[in-house]
């Protein structure tokens, strides 16, 4: 896939770290312009600005353009799509809606659990705020560059907190708007060509979750799975990215339009691998990892890996529980 995506031009939210970062070095990596937003621009000490970013991209032979942009703020995210079709000539071909404020107060929930009433409300406003609707006016701005050349792709990056309960109810329901807005959105810009898909990246590897499992000294058989699940058994930062390379290169896009896709689902398709050369579990629709996870060994032991949990199976199973 090296140097698939010559030519094209790509904005990755939230790429100073985590899975934005990852996606945005894979794209890069591809051969696309990336353009990378953050509320950090410079080096902080942490290893997770968009400068140093950017100096990774390079080391890799692609291009980034660091933008610093607060997504809670609309003239500044208006700003980033005006500066992208002033530069770019009116061209975008990928958005990815990334950006999220609030993995901080998830961190917290998981570390002192308390109801949502005991929560402060702070977390809430960020969440949907950056999440929800920043992710949607993205959106907008994006579809206005797409829908007259015919062409783009779409993706939020969401989770199976869309679908059941997990981490926290603000979390939860930023997923599962960030899952209806594509689905929702991909029926209008159908007619237009523009595909729009949400993809649920498995447990991974991201800055803030590996220096919580690393503090984190487990007191139970449920806690110590849970840390094994992250740093054994995870995904890099650039498996999801590997994933949209993929999307944004396959000439059948439409029919994925206004799906849920997992990097799992992706990988079995289109026979990539992580960056280290391993395949991650797939604890979300593969029955054999899914059993594993949940103490069920033995047994899945016996399932072969192309089984897989269908959607309607999941949701529905959700739900009527």
């Amino acid at each position: 896939m090296k140097q698939c995506l010559v030519g094209k031009v790509a904005i990755v939210t939230g790429a100073s770290r985590g899975i934005g970062k990852g996606i945005a070095l894979q794209l890069a990596e591809a051969g696309a312009t990336v353009y990378i937003t953050g509320r950090t621009l410079l080096p902080d000490g942490r290893g997770t600005s968009l400068t140093e970013c950017v100096e990774e991209i390079k080391k890799r032979g692609g291009h980034a353009i660091p933008v610093q942009c607060d997504h809670e703020k609309d003239d500044e995210v208006k700003g980033l799509f005006d500066r992208v079709a002033r530069e770019q000539n009116g061209r975008l071909d990928i958005l990815v809606n990334n950006a999220y404020s609030s993995a901080k107060a998830c961190i917290d929930h998981i570390e002192e659990p308390k109801g949502f009433w005991d929560a402060p409300l702070e977390p809430w406003n960020q969440t949907i705020s950056v999440g929800v609707r920043n992710s949607y006016i993205c959106a907008v701005y994006a579809a206005r560059l797409m829908v007259p050349a015919r062409a783009g792709l779409i993706v939020n990056i969401s989770s199976e907190g869309g679908l059941t309960y997990g981490l926290n109810p603000a979390y939860c329901v930023c997923k599962a708007a960030m899952d209806r807005i594509a689905s929702d959105c991909a029926q209008e810009l159908r007619e237009h060509n523009v595909a729009f898909v949400s993809l649920w990246p498995g447990a991974t590897r991201t800055e803030i979750f590996m220096e919580w499992t690393e503090n984190l000294q487990p007191k139970t058989p449920v806690e110590t799975a849970f840390k094994n699940r992250f740093v054994l058994n995870s995904e890099s930062a650039e498996y999801s990215g590997r994933g949209v390379v993929h999307l944004a290169t396959d000439p059948d896009i439409m029919v994925k339009s206004g799906r849920i896709l997992t990097s799992g689902d992706l990988a079995d398709e289109y026979g990539f691998k992580d960056i280290d050369g391993r395949s991650p579990p797939d604890y979300v629709r593969r029955l054999r990892d899914r059993l594993s996870m949940t103490g069920y060994t033995r047994l899945a032991a016996w399932v072969p890996a192309f089984v897989k949990i269908p959607g309607w199976m999941l949701s529905a199973y959700y739900h009527i529980i």
